[in-house]
């Protein structure tokens, strides 16, 4: 249970989409108030599939929340990967390799599963939207936090958990943290579903590094994904009218559904567009101040992990902090624990992201071939070792309760 220590304590967490939230329900178990303070009106609606697999799913289950995560599925049945036209070249349904493949057995929208942990969450804590942490003031006693657009507060813990980008990590560790790219840009947006588009999630490559895919959600609409190899040149920081122009040069030519996405960039209300990268922290806490999930030790969603790190490092830092004495040997403890799961799931291979994304059509030739192969049944079992996120590679420890959530 909660130790004399962490009884009432203050916890102001920064970001309200999946590690957040994760972290304020296993903060209430253990005695500790909560307060989420989010840059965004409200829970960020939408957002493309994210699945719950190995131990972020354990985790799930002891939250009680899998059958609810269940219930909001997308529904994706596989991903066919697909030639320009439309014929499938390799296919893996959700439930080869155990069903923690490239689509594992659960996959849901991230806005739905954030909403989801949002109303498990909101009786008991504090949400602070349309707000942000600007300073920091940590000291002996307390962290001095100061907002936007609110007074400034007193809490006793702070964890940064807004992402890749998070702006409350740099006030604190500054350049000491260091975002990788991978060499690799992705647009994310929602399309109008097509009577075409099925159960099944479609991969297309176009010979220059360039990837057109399509998944089905549970809301009547598709998501769509548009990606291209290219080293570091700011596009992400470009306007967001000036990002829907580039992809229309850099997809100029695609053919497969590449027009059809093109064709409804312009009315996209859900359009994200990012260098994607791999946060690579030397240390994870300072004084009264740590990370969590992306803004901490993010790999990418090139690893399949995302989530499961979420979902595990919120598990883990509530319950270190319920079982020790004090901040500074939770925090070290904690690192000690995530730190080899985080290792794994960062650890690529030397030739993602490239692999995935042939420059020329022999190339993607070879792709199709390899993964026709790894589709055979009688190759699954070798192939299940490159292919799956290491999303089990965690012994999660078993913490006392304190409120009797259900395991």
């Amino acid at each position: 249970m909660g130790t004399a220590w962490t009884a009432g304590r203050r916890v102001l967490i920064s970001g309200a989409s999946i590690a957040g939230p994760s972290l304020a329900h296993w903060l209430h178990e253990y005695g500790m108030t909560a307060v989420v303070v989010e840059r965004h009106e409200g829970i960020r609606p939408g957002g493309q599939t994210v699945d719950l697999r190995g131990a972020g799913r354990a985790v799930a289950q002891r939250m009680g929340i899998e059958d609810a995560a269940r219930a909001a599925c997308t529904g994706e049945d596989g991903v066919a990967f697909v030639d320009a036209r439309n014929r499938v070249r390799a296919a893996f349904a959700a439930d080869v390799f155990g069903g923690e493949g490239f689509v594992a057995e659960l996959e849901i929208l991230r806005g739905e599963l954030a909403r989801l942990l949002h109303e498990r969450t909101r009786e008991h804590t504090e949400y602070v939207f349309g707000d942000h942490v600007t300073s920091l003031d940590d000291r002996d006693d307390e962290v001095r936090v100061s907002f936007a657009h609110r007074p400034d507060q007193s809490f006793d813990l702070v964890i940064a958990a807004d992402g890749i980008g998070s702006t409350t990590r740099g006030l604190v560790f500054g350049d000491e943290v260091r975002v990788t790219p991978l060499g690799l840009y992705t647009a994310y947006l929602t399309i109008s579903r097509a009577g075409w588009d099925g159960s099944w999630a479609r991969w297309h490559n176009a010979p220059g590094g360039r990837v057109v895919a399509l998944r089905p959600d549970n809301l009547g609409t598709t998501r769509a994904l548009m990606s291209f190899l290219c080293p570091p040149r700011g596009f992400e920081r470009l306007p967001v009218a000036a990002q829907k122009e580039l992809l229309r040069h850099v997809f100029a030519g695609v053919g497969w559904e590449a027009p059809r996405v093109l064709g409804e960039l312009d009315a996209a209300e859900e359009f994200y567009f990012e260098l994607v990268g791999q946060v690579h922290a030397p240390r994870w806490s300072s004084g009264r101040v740590a990370l969590l999930g992306d803004a901490g030790y993010c790999a990418s969603p090139i690893s399949g992990m995302g989530t499961s790190l979420a979902l595990v490092g919120a598990y883990v830092l509530a319950g270190e902090l319920a079982t020790h004495a004090g901040h500074r040997a939770a925090f070290r403890s904690y690192e000690r624990i995530m730190r080899p799961y985080v290792t794994q799931a960062q650890h690529l291979p030397p030739f993602v992201p490239h692999i995935a994304h042939p420059r020329s059509r022999a190339g993607i030739g070879v792709f199709n071939a390899l993964l026709a192969t790894a589709a055979k049944p009688a190759v699954q079992r070798v192939a299940r070792h490159a292919l799956s996120p290491p999303a089990e590679k965690i012994a999660l420890p078993d913490y006392p309760r304190f409120r009797g959530s259900p395991r």
